[in-house]
């Protein structure tokens, strides 16, 4: 069990559209398997949705209405990609609290590796 550091943002929307947020420090609890359940469904929606939108922009017959909705969609899917990324992102360990603890803090590339 880690140490509990801050608030998990859940994958899904209060019923005023806002955030939802979990505190706990139990990984395995029910709600926060039902959180990873949910991130897991969003990301292979957003997968299958990509492959789509591929087909439909190849197809030189789609229509306005057709490329609309699948705008829609992919705006959907991207917006919950990215709150599944935020919500990881913030449970990963810190690279400064890693270096302290004696565990590894990632490679390090020089300036130039980036163009």
């Amino acid at each position: 069990m880690k140490a509990h550091s801050e608030l998990r943002l859940l994958p899904w929307s209060g019923p005023d559209g806002k955030p939802c947020y979990l505190s706990t420090d139990d990984d395995s609890s029910r709600l926060s398997r039902l959180a990873d359940t949910t991130e897991a469904a969003q990301l292979d929606v957003g997968q299958a949705l990509l492959e789509h939108a591929k087909e439909v922009i190849a197809d030189a017959e789609s229509g306005p209405t057709e490329l609309r909705l699948l705008a829609v969609d992919l705006t959907e899917a991207l917006r919950d990609t990215l709150r599944v990324a935020v919500s990881r992102g913030h449970r990963l360990p810190r690279p400064n609290s890693a270096a302290r603890e004696g565990g590894d803090a990632g490679p390090r590339l020089p300036a130039a590796a980036f163009g």
